[in-house]
């Protein structure tokens, strides 16, 4: 469950920074300061989190280390094996369906603006 959190978190938050950095690379150099300001100091922020959550990350991952090290000891080669790649693929999962979410999304939106413009 925390992986799941973790990995969420940190797709969020690059997400986000993402959008940020592409709002501040698209700003013109006629747009008001304030905006500048408020764009960067939020790019700061997200930039702090992405940092907290990697840190996160790097916590359940030595979690998962010490759970599994237990785990080995109670399964059997094949079922442990089976327990490794299930805990390896929850993360490319997760990342996968948080992409396909924002895909999605995207062509959500860009089915509405197209229907707006008919």
């Amino acid at each position: 469950g925390d992986l799941d959190k973790v990995v969420n978190l940190l797709l969020s938050l690059s997400g986000r920074l993402a959008r940020v950095e592409t709002a501040l690379g698209s700003l013109g150099p006629h747009a008001p300061a304030e905006d500048k300001v408020a764009l960067r100091e939020k790019q700061r922020l997200l930039a702090a989190q992405l940092e907290d959550a990697k840190e996160l990350k790097e916590h359940v991952g030595r979690r998962e280390e010490a759970v599994g090290a237990m785990v080995a000891r109670y399964l059997p080669a094949e079922h442990l094996q089976d327990y490794q790649h299930f805990v390896k693929m929850k993360s490319a999962l997760i990342a996968e369906q948080r992409e396909l979410e924002e895909k999605i999304k995207l062509g959500q939106e860009q089915l509405r603006c197209l229907r707006e413009s008919l």
